[in-house]
């Protein structure tokens, strides 16, 4: 991707500290953007908008409005109004059988995953419909398209996700602002701790390349559709599985 494709180019990053969203945070900056890395975790959001340069550390809570309200206020005074937005938070909850699951984890999922990235998408989108110019990419999964079992919470998060990013991509297609979203296959992340060996081997036993993602191939994706080169792609989901996508 060329150089300098992001200058002049502010981004907020949602769980940009860490996994994936550190690596599409690295791949903006290495493009010359200035980013906004908003996390729950401070002390290593800190620690990695040292190791980028060009970028700010925010605290955030994506389930909580007025949080991501302050979080953008704080980003337009410290930097400038967002470009670009990368949703990136989100927690893989427990694994169990549906009969199973419990009720107070996958509110918590859906909170993060779901309802934290349409908080987001609402808050920033108006601001760069109404300046013209706009790339959101939503991080989703292939479990939002096929429904792990024994991860009934998170596929349907992400399941969600593809809707609301088709939906938004429709409402402001003739903006300026551009909506889509990826939906990677298991990318071994920190996230690998929350899950059990069996459901690890059993999403890597559905990959054809029989190997797991990694952030810089998901960062890869996500840099395209959040420059300028990404012109006519929008309210789409970008597959990212080693050839277990089906559809």
């Amino acid at each position: 991707m060329a150089d300098g494709l992001f200058k002049g180019r502010t981004a907020i990053v949602t769980g940009g500290a860490r996994g994936i969203g550190l690596a599409c945070a690295a791949k903006i900056a290495a493009g010359g953007g200035h980013l906004a890395l908003w996390d729950s975790d401070m002390d290593r959001a800190r620690q990695s908008a040292a190791a980028l340069g060009d970028a700010i550390a925010v605290e955030v809570d994506v389930t909580n409005e007025g949080s991501i309200n302050a979080a953008l206020a704080k980003t337009e005074k410290d930097l400038a109004a967002p470009d670009i937005l990368v949703a990136s938070a989100g927690i893989t909850g427990p694994n169990a059988t549906v009969a199973n699951y419990p009720v107070d984890a996958w509110k918590q999922v859906i909170e993060i995953n779901l309802t934290g990235v349409f908080l987001c998408n609402r808050a920033i989108s108006p601001g760069m419909a109404k300046r013209g110019w706009g790339r959101i990419v939503n991080i989703a999964s292939v479990a939002g398209k096929e429904g792990n079992p024994n991860a009934s919470a998170y596929s349907a998060s992400k399941a969600g996700v593809i809707g609301l990013t088709k939906s938004l991509g429709k409402e402001l297609a003739t903006t300026g602002v551009l909506v889509n979203c990826v939906a990677p296959a298991v990318v071994k992340t920190e996230l690998f701790s929350q899950m059990t060996e069996q459901h690890i081997q059993y999403m890597l036993s559905k990959i054809p390349m029989n190997r797991f993602g990694e952030v810089e191939e998901v960062a890869e994706m996500v840099a395209w559709l959040a420059s300028p080169l990404c012109t006519f792609a929008t309210g789409a989901a970008f597959d990212l599985s080693g050839g277990r996508a089906t559809y």
